[in-house]
């Protein structure tokens, strides 16, 4: 069944992970699909020649979604071709640095919370007139259990993440009487390149502690995404909900 048949989707960082999968399931799902990349141009493209290789409408788009002047021509671009879009997927990769809170100097702190908040403040307020004035809106945040769970070096990581639950619940406070929901999907650690300069020993560490013994795969969490940007989501907003294999986070 494909319940979001002309939806138009813009999933930042759609190219590679997370994005590609959730491009190709809302695809599945009969959404026009915007991938968005910045510098993986080719791992972008291959994602929407999947799409419409099976007979999905897709296209690529280029913009550092922390840059109000990028993000405001690609918005245009894709009006122009697709339509105003009817569901955002915040996701694309914000890096950090992997070391003790300690040895941590603030700059470093500060750089990956300023970046992951400025590309969600961005973003959001890029979709959300056009989504107020129809009435209707999915906005998806793409978080993290290191928001809830101190794991080794991930302080920067973990924090951002913690600020981005939060501003997704304000988005989702002032922009619900207009028909809009905003929701938080928050992944345990998930087999892409973004983690590949996770140490074995804390994927291995990390899988031990899962009821479901191992690692995320990038397609373990595109279900989630689709559904909170389907109609069966409705009546849900300012939600997290951890897809993590089962780990307890009280």
């Amino acid at each position: 069944m494909k319940n979001l048949n002309g939806k138009v989707a813009f999933i930042s960082g759609g190219g590679r992970g997370i994005g590609a999968a959730a491009a190709l399931t809302l695809a599945r799902q009969g959404a026009k699909v915007v991938v968005n990349y910045v510098r993986q141009a080719d791992s972008a493209q291959a994602v929407v020649d999947r799409i419409r290789h099976a007979g999905g409408e897709a296209e690529t788009v280029k913009a550092d979604v922390r840059d109000p002047e990028q993000v405001k021509l690609a918005m245009a671009h894709i009006r122009t071709t697709l339509g105003d879009i009817d569901i955002l997927v915040n996701n694309a990769h914000v890096s950090f640095v992997m070391k003790p809170l300690m040895e941590m100097q603030w700059e470093e702190l500060a750089q990956k919370m300023n970046d992951e908040i400025r590309a969600a403040f961005t973003l959001t307020k890029s979709v959300l007139p056009a989504m107020i004035e129809r009435n209707y809106g999915r906005i998806i945040y793409i978080s993290s259990n290191a928001a809830d769970v101190a794991l080794p070096y991930m302080a920067a990581h973990g924090s951002a993440k913690a600020a981005l639950n939060a501003f997704a619940k304000y988005v989702a406070l002032e922009s619900a009487p207009y028909g809009v929901t905003a929701n938080v999907v928050s992944p345990g650690l998930v087999q892409t390149d973004a983690s590949g300069e996770t140490p074995e020993e804390i994927k291995g560490q990390i899988a031990a502690m899962t009821p479901l013994q191992r690692v995320a795969m990038p397609d373990d969490i595109s279900g989630a995404i689709a559904f909170f940007a389907s109609e069966e989501s409705r009546f849900i907003t300012g939600t997290c909900m951890n897809v993590n294999g089962g780990i307890n986070m009280d």
